[in-house]
């Protein structure tokens, strides 16, 4: 667009400036609720997520409970236990599983219930042993300090452990470094050689404490008993049939009936991932229908308004066309101004919308704010691109209908139609 040209669509659009305003709200309304819309559902997306804690995405996690059915001879209400030897025997059996580990809670699995003490601090945590090749499992772990149990802790049941920033906060205040220092847990000390942060449970999961499972087990007195079974298969493998015959294995070891639901239980976290992620696609597609329906509200606003345009500049157009103006150079005229309100406002909606996500985002890591189930709303920078070019076809569409009637006019009748 020349010079020109754009100085006379800006002074069209000048004489008209209520109409103009109004217009352009409809289209930056319809871009900036369409762009907040999708960052907030991102938002939310990003936030359950890390409710699933540090854990690799595929893993699968077995527990044991009571048998609720009779079995061989056996009576109902026996407590199964797994053993550390149930490790072994799944990793023989079952070439499809890449990582296998063992975990053993010291009190309850889900509530902190341990008294930990450091001088005159103390507190009640989580405190879990954690088996060979565990920590590849929580491969997501953020560690603040220190580094994480390796296979040399376990080899050698060394008495150290890694404890979560809450216990750090708790224990040491936020800006101390506690690699080195001795804590007591249960009257027994122990040797801090890791401070980690994990997102699960809201951040609950950094109320723990681990320590290597073969001097979790010397010291604590739990022999070969272990409270779950952490299982990650080779990425080719189907998570539900893979699951159901290890279920079939253990329970056939353990002589629990093959209808007995309930005293073997398996989390599968690929199946809830798939499922979180199914849920947000539906989310994300109602969002959209939501933002392009106010979007398509201001399309129609833009159309009806250059119609009216239109319809003030008849005997101008009739002139254009008297003196020799091409219909396309009428058309051309129209759909720059149409395209002028729509970039100019969609950008301002765009950019604003973009700008308050991440004001939020400012605003919560300056002042640690958290919000439950909902953590970094964003937008993707092809959501932004797919945004602009939305922007450039409802420009488009919306001065299609009265460009073609400006370049339909005929320059007797629009000399009379005024006169």
């Amino acid at each position: 667009m020349s010079l020109d040209a754009l100085q006379e669509v800006w002074f069209t659009l000048n004489q008209n400036r209520l109409r103009t305003f109004l217009t352009a709200f409809g289209v930056f309304w319809g871009i900036f609720m369409l762009v907040l819309l999708l960052g907030v559902g991102q938002g939310l997306k990003n936030g359950i997520e890390q409710s699933f804690s540090s854990d690799v995405r595929t893993s699968m996690w077995i527990s044991s409970n009571k048998t609720s059915l009779p079995y061989r001879g056996l009576p109902q209400g026996r407590h199964i236990k797994l053993q550390e030897s149930d490790v072994d025997f799944l990793k023989n059996q079952f070439p499809e599983i890449n990582i296998i580990a063992a975990e053993e809670p010291l009190g309850s699995n889900f509530r902190a219930d341990i008294y930990v003490t450091y001088g005159q601090y103390s507190g009640s945590f989580s405190v879990l042993g954690a088996g060979a090749n565990y920590f590849k499992i929580k491969k997501s772990q953020n560690y603040h300090y220190g580094r994480r149990l390796n296979d040399l802790d376990e080899a050698d049941a060394r008495k150290v452990v890694v404890i979560g920033t809450k216990v750090a906060e708790r224990l040491f205040g936020n800006e101390y470094n506690p690699i080195g220092h001795q804590i007591a847990i249960n009257g027994v000390s122990v040797k801090i050689v890791g401070v980690f942060y994990d997102s699960g449970w809201e951040g609950r999961m950094s109320e723990r404490i681990y320590m290597p499972l073969a001097a979790f087990q010397k010291t604590f007195g739990k022999g070969q008993n272990i409270g779950s079974i952490a299982v990650v298969p080779h990425s080719d493998v189907d998570n539900v049939a893979l699951s159901e015959r290890i279920l079939g294995m253990l329970k056939e070891r353990h002589k629990i009936s093959p209808q007995d639901n309930t005293a073997l239980r398996l989390f599968d976290l690929a199946k809830e991932t798939e499922e979180i992620n199914n849920t947000f696609t539906g989310i994300g597609l109602f969002l959209w229908f939501v933002g392009l329906g106010t979007l398509m509200a201001g399309i129609v606003g833009i159309s009806n308004i250059m119609i009216i345009s239109v319809k003030e500049r008849t005997r101008e157009i009739g002139i254009r066309k008297a003196l020799g103006a091409h219909p396309r150079q009428i058309i051309y005229t129209i759909l720059s101004e149409s395209l002028l309100v729509t970039l100019i406002a969609g950008y301002v909606g765009l950019v604003l919308s973009v700008g308050l996500l991440e004001l939020y985002n400012w605003m919560t890591n300056e002042y640690g704010i958290e919000l439950p189930y909902f953590s970094h709303p964003e937008v993707d920078v092809h959501i932004a691109i797919v945004a602009l070019l939305i922007l450039v076809c409802v420009g488009t569409v919306a001065g299609l209908v009265p460009a073609w009637q400006a370049a339909r006019i005929s320059p007797i009748e629009a000399m009379r139609e005024e006169t």
